[in-house]
């Protein structure tokens, strides 16, 4: 397609979808839907005007989706409730990390027995599928900061957790694989890439992020200076945080998403300390300044990465191995998985199978395949993996978009 026929479509695309808003949510179908069936149509499916081919354009697909999770993670972050709360947020953690570890687990041995693939091939499979979405999970996550609904908050917290709380898993596959060192009896990888990637990264976002919000407090109270700056000081955070988790080695998506939390928190308890010396107008935050711009931002990213998924599509893609994954993550593993973890819990078992149904996958899934092709897989396995991965991520847009707009999803909901 030339530059005239692609403003053509991109303009049309946002035009009608800025046109309908809030209408959009009374359709059946979600806005994922509609720019998958945009590509699917434009792409080697149907009209072949458009083929994006992800193995030749790997790094450069990885650096979008990064970019992609890091908003998505972080405006997830800045929209959980204060103050913090362990017993609320008991579930999520269970979600996050012991419900995707036993997801791992059940899609490695399907990967491995049934699929025929190496143990190490299965496991890294297993991995990217495994988390859920923060980016393609819009309708059932938080709406906003003052949002209260818990399966919403529920869902949030775990797309927000999980796409770092994975990565130890990617790093196993690799290991598995002769890619990555995971030294004597798993040694450095149990020590680094589990507990300190994953412990550091939460420290160094929640360091950072109460940092900023005290020093933005301090340097900017009083002075007006809201607006434009508060989304420089946003970004300034997200790229900040990211490349301190980089340096040390830790998880850079949990970084972010609890250095959104903690900026929140510390902004929270600021003003709790301000109500209490006197009443006084309620100071403009960065978290709520910075929302919006993110949330677009965002939406940005979902048409054109979701675009690009139906532009890799053929028609023969649909193979019973990546169908029959996809029947398996969201029939068997993820509601075994999630039922496992909230035993004993006290999440009424409606909302667990609430839960274990909304494991939306997309974008997070196609970053960490993006980063195990860069990481030196072999030609044969990446081609295996992007052909379940991309069926898995479409389906998952049908099945979980048009199950968000059924009537007893609303009414969960509200």
């Amino acid at each position: 397609m030339n530059l005239a026929l692609w403003c053509l479509l991109l303009g049309s695309l946002l035009l009608s979808m800025g046109l309908t808003g809030e209408g959009n949510r009374r359709w059946p179908v979600t806005s994922a839907m509609v720019y998958l069936a945009v590509g699917l149509a434009i792409g080697p499916s149907l009209l072949h005007v458009f083929h994006f081919n992800p193995l030749k354009q790997s790094a450069t697909l990885e650096l979008i989706t990064e970019g992609a999770v890091l908003l998505s993670l972080f405006t997830a972050g800045v929209k959980m409730p204060v103050p913090l709360s362990p017993r609320r947020w008991h579930a999520p953690l269970l979600l996050a990390f012991l419900a995707m570890a036993l997801t791992v687990g059940f899609m490695a041995a399907f990967g491995h027995w049934l699929l025929g693939l190496s143990w190490g091939a299965a496991v890294l499979l297993a991995a990217i599928l495994a988390p859920t979405d923060p980016v393609l999970a819009t309708d059932v996550q938080v709406r906003h900061p003052g949002d209260r609904n818990r399966l919403r908050f529920r869902l949030t917290c775990e797309a927000g957790m999980n796409d770092g709380s994975a990565f130890p898993f990617v790093m196993l596959g690799l290991g598995l694989l002769g890619l990555h060192d995971l030294g004597p009896a798993w040694r450095d990888w149990l020590i680094i890439d589990v507990a300190w990637a994953t412990i550091g990264g939460i420290a160094i976002g929640a360091a950072a992020g109460a940092a900023v919000g005290f020093l933005t407090d301090r340097v900017r109270h009083g002075a007006g200076l809201h607006g434009l700056w508060d989304d420089f000081i946003g970004l300034g955070l997200i790229g900040l945080v990211y490349g301190l988790a980089l340096a040390a080695n830790t998880w850079g998506f949990l970084a972010v998403f609890f250095a959104a939390v903690a900026l929140r928190q510390t902004e929270e308890m600021i003003e709790r300390r301000r109500r209490r010396a006197g009443p006084r107008a309620r100071a403009p935050r960065l978290s709520d300044n910075t929302l919006p711009f993110k949330e677009q931002l965002e939406r940005l990213s979902e048409l054109a990465l979701v675009l690009i998924v139906g532009g890799t599509l053929f028609l023969d893609s649909w193979s019973w191995r990546a169908v029959a994954t996809a029947a398996v993550l969201f029939l068997v593993a993820r509601p075994l998985g999630v039922a496992a973890a909230l035993t004993g819990s006290p999440v009424p078992w409606r909302q667990r199978l609430t839960l274990g149904w909304f494991g939306v996958r997309g974008i997070g899934s196609l970053y960490y395949l993006m980063y195990a092709i860069e990481h030196g897989i072999s030609e044969p396995l990446a081609l295996e993996l992007i052909h379940v991965t991309l069926i898995v991520i479409t389906l998952s847009i049908l099945v979980h978009g048009v199950s968000v707009r059924l009537p007893w999803m609303r009414r969960q909901g509200h």
